[in-house]
């Protein structure tokens, strides 16, 4: 039986993501969380209606503050609300948006956002958690901007914090999607510091269990724009006119649009952007706008405006349709059961876009029990039910390659 270790909160939460992992885990309770729930800048907070999933599954309302603005000591007194703390997991993971090299204006110039990582250390200081877990792209330690984490790092060490960071592949760990991330751990020093290298260590999961037809390819028929009866996550993006008329001209299991150019017959669906590539022979930019996902490999990396086949390779494999909510948080590693409620279809896409997959912070729940424990979980026991992921997918590199080799 696993031991009950302690308390775990979350900056920054969105629709649980982060928190899911360790709400799961039995070693945890989920005590706090805090989420300004913003959708766009331009829509102000409150829009993306995050906090409302997030209690629908951890059964805790995350503070609606601001990060950037509110004093630590605030969100410390609204989460214990007067009791002593001992906090023993703080989840940090701030917008990823101004380090994302999928916003061409990151190379030159620092999104005000960015200074969210910094001030983390701030609330660390005020919580005075046993470990930090922080999930991000990659280019937040290795990218232009990386002066926010370097800044983090060091006033982390100045508290008495040892601090990892390094850039995974997801799909190395079992999610059916290529998505590479970084994960940031910081330790107190008296504590050891584990990675996910030494959790998995010569273990691996197989290439099978990351596809798209493991993860989504038993899910129930639905048209598009229609929500399948049995759950109101398995919904769609409406598709209609031209812009479905082109999905249906796209071939099935991971067409993309430079088919229709190569058709003649289908030419009449190229959009202008689409014709602009043409002309500058650059075929295989944004390859995956109009794209249908691959049955047989993982999903692409699933982004935050992940609700229309336009802003990436969102198409069904053979469905003509979008990929239902449900289906692109089955990819993202979430629960088959997890629940999703906001007031529109598209910041459900959002919420799911956001999120940090629940397969591995399910992982990262495991190796912090390692940390504060000292006993080193088995590798049955870093599997999150009701996923994608089964422990009879998990096997050791040298036990496949002796079987590969008879």
């Amino acid at each position: 039986m696993t031991e009950y270790l302690g308390d775990v909160a979350d900056l920054f939460s969105g629709g649980g993501g982060m928190s899911y992992g360790f709400c799961a885990h039995p070693a945890f309770d989920i005590i706090g969380a805090a989420d300004a729930e913003i959708g766009k800048p331009s829509t102000g907070h409150g829009a993306i209606g995050c906090n409302s999933t997030y209690e629908a599954n951890m059964k805790v309302r995350p503070l609606a503050v601001d990060l950037s603005k509110v004093d630590a000591s605030v969100v410390a007194s609204g989460w214990f609300e007067g009791r002593s703390s001992d906090l023993k997991v703080l989840l940090a993971c701030p917008p990823c948006t101004g380090f994302s090299r999928a916003v061409h204006t990151n190379y030159v110039a620092d999104d005000p956002r960015n200074g969210l990582v910094a001030r983390v250390a701030e609330f660390v200081e005020a919580l005075n958690p046993q470990l930090l877990f922080m999930e991000n792209v990659p280019q937040l330690i290795n990218g232009n901007f990386r002066s926010h984490y370097l800044t983090l790092r060091g006033r982390l060490e100045e508290l008495g914090y040892k601090v990892h960071a390094d850039v995974h592949r997801l799909d190395r760990f079992g999610l059916p999607q290529i998505r590479e991330r970084a994960l940031i751990i910081a330790a107190k020093k008296d504590l050891p510091l584990y990675t996910m290298d030494d959790l998995w260590g010569d273990w691996r999961a197989e290439p099978a269990a990351t596809t798209v037809r493991r993860a989504i390819g038993a899910l129930p028929h639905v048209v598009s724009g229609e929500t399948h009866p049995d759950d109101s996550a398995h919904t769609s993006t409406l598709l209609a006119g031209e812009s479905l008329e082109r999905l249906q001209a796209i071939p099935r299991d991971g067409g993309s649009w430079p088919d229709l150019f190569r058709d003649k017959s289908k030419q009449k669906f190229l959009i202008p952007s689409m014709w602009t590539a043409v002309e500058r022979g650059r075929l295989n930019s944004y390859r995956d706008v109009y794209g249908r996902m691959s049955w047989d490999r993982p999903a692409p990396t699933i982004k935050r405006e992940c609700s229309h086949i336009g802003n990436g390779r969102y198409a069904h494999p053979e469905q003509d349709r979008q990929c239902t909510v449900r289906e692109l948080a089955v990819l993202q590693g979430f629960p088959r059961t997890y629940k999703f409620t906001g007031g529109s279809r598209k910041n459900l896409y959002r919420q799911v876009g956001d999120a940090v997959p629940p397969i591995v912070s399910y992982q990262l729940a495991s190796l912090a029990a390692w940390m504060l424990s000292g006993n080193r979980p088995e590798m049955e026991q870093i599997v999150l039910p009701e996923t994608s992921l089964r422990v009879e997918d998990l096997v050791r590199r040298g036990a496949q390659m002796a079987i590969d080799s008879c």
